[in-house]
């Protein structure tokens, strides 16, 4: 259970700041809230990719970690839209 816990924090951080690579741009992020979109990108792939039984294979699961990936840099846009508002542009208007 514990270890559970410390691998999603460690793939978490390490998803989070690597969609934060990504996403072009600045993200008016902060460091607690990139650990929580990539730990709850990271929880989210896992389940899925266990759903369609990509999660189960020997070696690296590539497949989980590309959908965990995908799922961060989706979370990391959808924080930056709602911090930057309806103008796209940083110090906007907050939603």
């Amino acid at each position: 259970m514990i270890g559970a816990i410390v691998s999603a924090v460690v793939i978490g951080a390490i998803v989070g700041a690597l969609a934060r690579l990504i996403v072009p741009g600045k993200q008016n992020m902060s460091i607690g809230l990139t650990l929580i979109v990539g730990i709850v990108a990271a929880l989210l792939g896992t389940l899925i990719a266990q759903a369609f039984g990509w999660a189960d294979t020997r070696g690296i699961d590539w497949i989980e970690h590309i959908l965990q990936l995908a799922l961060a840099v989706l979370g990391v846009l959808i924080v930056t839209k709602m911090t930057t508002g309806k103008s796209g542009r940083a110090g906007g208007t907050p939603i």
